[in-house]
């Protein structure tokens, strides 16, 4: 098989005023297993739409050169649902079902041509077809590829799928695993996928991973999973602020990149700092300098009285000239600190002397009709709690009664001091809100007093400030409640599926403001990077009841 290659040249992509990718530039090397990563809206589904032809860029250059054909998996199945499953299988093997039916119709023509003895050019011609399609098909393996399809779809938690069954019948995440299987089963020299690790448990991602490492060709995917990241990519592209950076030695190559990037934005803003300071210092101090010198000398020792002047103020006055001009070019090229990390504060309620356990919360007997029973669950000053099980075991039911947002059919909640509650579903605030006010919403003074406590986070810039909730992505919704979780202190954090939506960079921060914080803090996460790094107790629930419990 023939590798692809990709190159990308002063691409534009714009949506009416919005430009999403301004001039990106770079190239993929035969091979390779790229990872491109980024927050919400800021062009890494738009990359690869252009990469896969499904749309246009506005200028640039693009060369994709995939011999071996091109597999392209989008976010979501793009079919109705009254489409099939075999449908859904079809359009993933799409290349090899046109090779194919190629090779169907030379073969019906073959047959119809009679045979003439001796040099036929047109018959020759056909043949030449014929086995350059037949070359092709196996080649991609066109005749084992329905069985792939089955292997894949086995590997990835779906065996024996219906072929015939409506797609309107599964669960998004089965849409999600059908059209893997089908892009995966099409055996492309040129895979593009688009979270490809969406809707899948450990042991369906554990199964991708070993798929895509032995794949030949090369792997372009869009993913905020970092530990699919860590296994499998050599390069790493980051989309910001429409442009591409590209990142070698995989994850933790970007990771050290951004570190270093993070260590010299720092160090040049220092730099301008000393130098700015440097320069105010020496206007003042040769303003007094000069102010110290009198204005006419007692004795006319030094000839000519202009001369005098001259010679008393000169030298003070060309370097208080000279400072001012260098603060000048200072101030209109200024140098930005890097944005402050994330840091969580806690207030740490004190429990009374009598208590003896000093809990910050405890459930005792809590029932929620067909979602949650707990019997008892303490919760201590401090203490970490991972919250595991499988979808509508109850996890983000136990996060609401924690935090007050649900109360049970039945027991008691009791919770001492104040909590912050990341959601995993929509921020409830009006969508006329814009990105400041709904960070200020609930606090004392007006939005612009807190602007300055938003912009040194780093999740927004100042131009976003401006934009309505109705406007936001999810991620950038997460954004606002994280702000105001980090700026607000608390003495019990409850985070559910922290790490949804917000970009690789922004998790490593999350988890090391989360090592520093002194609160109890509970956690319900898929990240397993999260989850092998977790340092407390895990409780699994199942059904809304807890199946185990293992202490830290």
């Amino acid at each position: 098989m023939r590798t692809a290659q990709l190159a990308l040249h002063d691409i534009t992509k714009r949506y009416q005023d919005r430009v999403v990718l301004d001039r990106v530039g770079f190239t993929v090397k035969p091979g390779e297993k790229v990872g491109v990563i980024g927050d919400n809206g800021s062009g890494k589904s738009t990359l690869l739409r252009l990469i896969a032809g499904r749309e246009r860029a506005d200028n640039g250059a693009l060369t994709v050169v995939a011999p071996g054909g091109i597999g392209y998996l989008p976010q979501t199945l793009e079919l109705p649902p009254e489409a099939t499953v075999q449908d859904a299988v079809d359009l993933a093997l799409a290349e090899l079902r046109e090779i194919e039916a190629g090779m169907r119709r030379a073969e019906a023509e073959l047959a119809e041509r009679p045979y003439q003895a001796g040099q036929d050019a047109g018959l020759t011609a056909l043949l030449e077809t014929y086995a350059a399609l037949v070359e092709r098909y196996q080649a991609r393996g066109g005749y084992e590829a329905d069985s792939r399809v089955d292997i894949a779809l086995h590997g990835l938690g779906l065996p024996g799928l219906d072929r015939g069954r409506k797609l309107g019948t599964l669960s998004g995440g089965e849409r999600s695993r059908l059209a893997l299987a089908g892009t995966l089963a099409s055996a492309p020299e040129l895979l593009l996928l688009d979270e490809p690790t969406n809707d899948l448990d450990d042991q369906a991602v554990g199964w991708l991973e070993k798929h895509l490492r032995g794949h030949r060709g090369t792997v372009i995917a869009v993913t905020h999973d970092r530990m699919f990241l860590d296994r499998l990519t050599t390069t790493v592209l980051e989309v910001e602020s429409g442009s591409v950076t590209r990142y070698g030695n995989g994850y933790d190559g970007y990771l050290t990149a951004k570190a270093t990037e993070r260590q010299r934005r720092l160090r040049e803003y220092e730099e301008w700092r000393a130098e700015l300071d440097r320069n105010r210092d020496l206007v003042t101090s040769n303003v007094t300098r000069l102010d110290a010198i009198p204005r006419k000398m007692p004795f006319a020792v030094f000839g000519h009285g202009a001369f005098r002047t001259r010679g008393r103020g000169h030298g003070a006055m060309v370097r208080i000239r000279n400072a001012k001009e260098r603060i000048e070019r200072l101030t209109e090229n200024p140098v930005a600190p890097p944005a402050d990390r994330l840091s969580f504060t806690a207030r740490i309620a004190t429990a009374a002397a009598e208590e003896a356990e000093h809990l910050v919360a405890e459930l005792s007997g809590v029932r929620v009709e067909g979602r949650l029973g707990v019997d008892s669950l303490a919760v201590r000053p401090g203490e970490r709690l991972l919250i595991t099980g499988p979808n509508g075991a109850g996890k983000t039911t136990l996060l609401r009664v924690l935090s007050g947002e649900l109360a049970p059919d039945s027991g008691s909640v009791r919770v001492s001091g104040k909590v912050g509650h990341l959601r995993q579903e929509q921020p409830p605030w009006p969508t006329r809100l814009t990105v400041a006010q709904a960070f200020a919403q609930g606090r004392v003074g007006s939005p612009d007093e807190h602007v300055e406590s938003l912009l040194s986070l780093g999740l927004f810039s100042p131009d976003d400030l401006r934009q309505r909730v109705g406007e936001l992505s999810y991620g950038q919704r997460r954004r606002i409640e994280l702000a105001r979780l980090v700026t607000e202190p608390v003495d019990l954090l409850l985070l559910d599926e922290p790490t949804n939506h917000l970009s690789p960079a922004l998790v490593e921060e999350l988890e090391e403001a989360l090592t520093d914080y002194q609160g109890a803090v509970i956690v319900v996460t898929h990240d397993r990077l999260m989850r092998s790094r977790f340092d407390g107790a895990q409780l699994m629930l199942d059904e809304g009841r807890i199946a185990e419990f293992s202490a830290a």
